[in-house]
This record gives C-alpha cells, sequence and structure tokens, in this order.
C-alpha cells in the first residue's frame, strides 16, 4: 500500500503570496483541508507521500502540459483542457469562491521551475514507490486521498475514483465500498470525480499497479466551518484504516499468483 496526499499542503511561499490579489486565507478552498492529518493518523507503517506546499504553488494532480495561458507566461499552445478553462491547472488560477487568485500572470520560466523543484520529484518518487510494493510483492496499490465540498445531488459522502476502469482492477475499488456501505455511508464511482492526472500516470492494472481516488465529504470529519477537525475526525480515521486494511487484503489475496506470471 502506498498513500498519496497531494492537495492537503499548506505551505505557500511569500513570492506566492506578493502576488495575491485576495485575502490568503481564501486559498484554503483549494486544499483537501487536513486530510494529511488524516492519512497520518491511519497510516500504520505504509508509505505516505504528502505534498506540504499549497495547491496554489503547484498542483500534482494536474499534467505539466495543463498551463494556463490566463495565468502562465509560458503556456504551451493549442486549446486548454476544460479543467484549464476553468481556472484549474496545473497552477489554479480562480476559484469558485475567491474568483481570480492573482495581480498578474507568472513568468513562464517561473512556472517551469515550480514543475522541475515540486512537481516532478513527486511524481518520481511515487512511481519509483509503486515499482519496488509491486516488485516485492507482485502487486502495489496506491490510495490517493482527497477531500470535497458536500454533494448535494444523491447524497454521496464518499467517491470512489478509478479513472473508469483504467487506473485498478476492480476488486480493489469494490473493497473500497464495501467498507464504506458498512459504515452506513453512501458513495458513488466516478461521479463527480473520476481521479486525475495522478492515477492516470501511475495506474497501470495489467503491470499490477492499481490507483484509486478517495474523496470524502468535508462535513464528515471537518468542524461547520470548514476549518478545523471536527467531532467524527476519528471516526473518519477508523474509516480510512479499514479501506486500507481492506485494500492490502485484497492485494495479499491476489499477489502469489500475481508474483507467479
Amino acid at each position: 500500500m502506498v498513500i498519496s496526499v497531494p492537495h492537503a499542503g499548506r505551505d505557500y511561499p511569500l513570492s506566492l503570496r506578493a502576488n495575491l490579489r485576495v485575502p490568503s486565507e481564501l486559498l484554503a478552498t483549494l486544499e483537501d483541508r487536513h486530510v494529511d492529518a488524516i492519512a497520518l493518523a491511519a497510516s500504520a507503517g505504509e508509505t505516505l507521500l504528502i505534498q506540504r506546499l499549497g495547491r496554489a504553488w503547484i498542483d500534482l494532480n494536474r499534467a505539466e502540459h495543463e498551463r494556463d495561458p490566463g495565468v502562465d507566461e509560458g503556456a504551451p499552445p493549442g486549446a486548454p483542457s476544460t479543467k484549464v478553462r476553468g481556472g484549474l491547472g496545473i497552477v489554479p488560477r480562480r476559484t469558485a469562491r475567491a474568483g481570480e487568485l492573482w495581480r498578474r500572470r507568472f513568468p513562464g520560466e517561473e512556472i517551469a521551475a515550480r514543475i522541475l523543484a515540486d512537481h516532478r520529484p513527486y511524481h518520481a518518487a511515487l512511481r519509483e514507490t509503486l515499482r519496488l510494493a509491486r516488485d516485492r510483492f507482485g502487486c502495489a496499490v496506491l490510495l490517493d486521498l482527497h477531500s470535497m465540498p458536500p454533494i448535494l445531488q444523491g447524497n454521496a459522502r464518499i467517491v470512489t475514483g478509478d479513472r473508469f476502469g483504467r487506473s485498478s482492477s476492480v476488486r480493489f475499488v469494490r473493497r473500497v465500498e464495501s467498507v464504506v456501505s458498512t459504515e452506513g455511508l453512501r458513495y458513488s464511482r466516478n461521479v463527480p470525480y473520476a481521479g486525475g492526472h495522478i492515477l492516470e500516470r501511475h495506474g497501470n492494472p495489467a503491470t499490477h499497479i492499481h490507483a484509486i481516488q478517495l474523496e470524502l465529504d468535508r462535513s464528515l470529519y471537518l468542524d461547520s466551518t470548514f476549518d478545523k477537525p471536527g467531532a467524527n475526525f476519528d471516526a473518519i480515521v477508523r474509516l480510512v484504516r479499514g479501506i486500507i486494511d481492506a485494500l492490502t487484503d485484497e492485494a495479499c489475496d491476489s499477489a502469489p499468483a500475481l508474483a507467479a506470471e
């Protein structure tokens, strides 16, 4: 098991703050608030990769080419993706609550430096960690941990993502959903979050590396202001621990046969 937490970072360099056109506290709307604390409390020796820098600095769940011309002078030519057009490229441009974030566009070489210093090392470490786990055990499973605003439509409190079956064998996703269902929580698969660049880049069931995104409704574990851990924080830690155990069990059940192939 490998656990990735790419969006919970709360460190913002001074150079970033100096370019803000909104109060710095509004950057928290981009954070998967305190999901890193859940991962740390739930882990029992699993490998954790946790981004400390804020998503506003660099979004690890976007590809390197997803550079927004509205905020990045070095963005490549061509039609941007839907995410980029919406302001959520590799460097976010706006949020629904805060609106436009920056006073000016960033020089292209500045964004390239962030990619080189922060984006590539994270993905290189994730790739190597998964490879080593697969080579040792015959199977590796990545749990990419996120949080989401409350979803009113359908009342789903948990969303599992597997890129519509491309990043993981379905048996692993079903094990996650079984744990969630046992706790009496409603879930959805791939809607509205199917997983992003991390799953697309690192999940490869054909090579026995499975990647699943897990989105937790923030109202499950934060206080009423969505700022601090709330009364149910420990219960969600236990839920995530149960999911880790279930995925580990599924991987161990299948590993001997996989290793023999």
